[in-house]
């Protein structure tokens, strides 16, 4: 495995981080427990030492797996990744949308990061991961109902009492990082990013790499698109969120997967899948620190981790991005 230092913090995290959004089976049609632990289990028998979670991923049941799947492993060899500013209790903070939980009960869901939510949501946390502290906590998504300041400054308690190692930020554009910077020294930024959605490139990724923060690429895979096993016919679980999104629309499942085609040679030449290659690709990218990639069992979890051993050229990258760069969505 490679490690990269996340920005100016003192974290060390594998470029290969574990992504449990799956596994708490919200919007993702759900996910056997004892997998998911295998899952985590087998990763970091690869030497991936980043699992990255969120409290609403599963209204807690995300962070309780990766809570129980870390037991008996020395803590100072992981790094937990979670986050705070999603809440489905009480209705303060804007609504984000409405959604069931995993029992089908309806609940909203709101964005909001004020002092005393965050303190009690890093808590919380702090008890479903039986941890008595996080190595990164990041604010979800964007609180327009509380100011910046307010939320940063309990952020910035939480790590002098040592709860936290470091403080990021999640879907923040460049103005909005440089606010919270002032408050609190930002370690990253975790956005999408993919070979099919790479809007960051354009202002975010220059201003972090001039900054010296690191970026989290999620949904490298772009949800599995990637992979190359979904075709127009795919059936999807019930309560999986995928098909409502853009890139999951018949057109652009006959275009991406064409893309895949075309660059599908280059993996089996290097007796590697195709999510292995993509994954490798997007931790070359320019300023891209890491990938979080998510697995629901041991064997998914190993192939990704093995994509670390791939190594591509100049040539092969200039390759691949010739293809990428025609790739045309509707």
């Amino acid at each position: 495995m490679e490690y990269r230092q996340l920005g100016q913090s003192d974290l060390q995290i594998s470029a290969i981080t574990f992504g449990a959004w799956a596994i708490g089976g919200w919007m993702w049609g759900g996910a056997e427990r004892s997998d998911a632990i295998a899952a985590i289990r087998a990763s970091v028998d690869e030497g991936v030492t980043s699992i990255d979670t969120a409290p609403i991923y599963g209204q807690g049941a995300s962070e309780e797996i990766v809570g129980e799947a870390l037991q008996g492993i020395s803590r100072d060899k992981v790094q937990i990744l979670t986050k705070f500013g999603m809440t489905w209790e009480g209705n303060k903070g804007a609504l984000a949308f409405k959604s069931q939980d995993n029992n089908g009960k309806d609940i909203d869901i709101h964005k909001y990061a004020g002092r005393d939510s965050v303190i009690k949501e890093c808590e919380d946390s702090l008890r479903r991961l039986r941890t008595d502290y996080i190595d990164l906590y990041q604010i979800h998504w964007p609180d327009v109902t509380t100011p910046i300041e307010e939320t940063f400054e309990a952020v910035l308690r939480l790590q002098e009492q040592g709860k936290i190692r470091a403080a990021g930020v999640c879907n923040y554009n460049v103005e909005l990082m440089k606010q919270a910077d002032k408050v609190i020294s930002l370690a990253s930024n975790q956005v999408p990013f993919s070979m099919v959605e790479r809007s960051i490139e354009k202002e975010l990724v220059p201003y972090c790499m001039e900054a010296n923060k690191g970026i989290l690429a999620y949904s490298p895979l772009q949800r599995g698109i990637l992979t190359g096993k979904i075709k127009a016919d795919h059936v999807f679980g019930e309560g999986d969120h995928r098909p409502s999104t853009r890139f999951y629309q018949p057109d652009n499942i006959a275009r991406i997967n064409a893309f895949l085609g075309l660059i599908k040679p280059l993996a089996e030449a290097k007796n590697a899948t195709l999510a292995q290659l993509v994954i490798r690709w997007t931790i070359d990218r320019p300023g891209i620190t890491v990938a979080l990639v998510g697995a629901r069992n041991a064997g998914q979890a190993t192939q990704n981790a093995e994509a670390i051993k791939i190594k591509l050229s100049p040539e092969e990258i200039s390759f691949i991005n010739k293809h990428l760069y025609a790739l045309s969505l509707v």
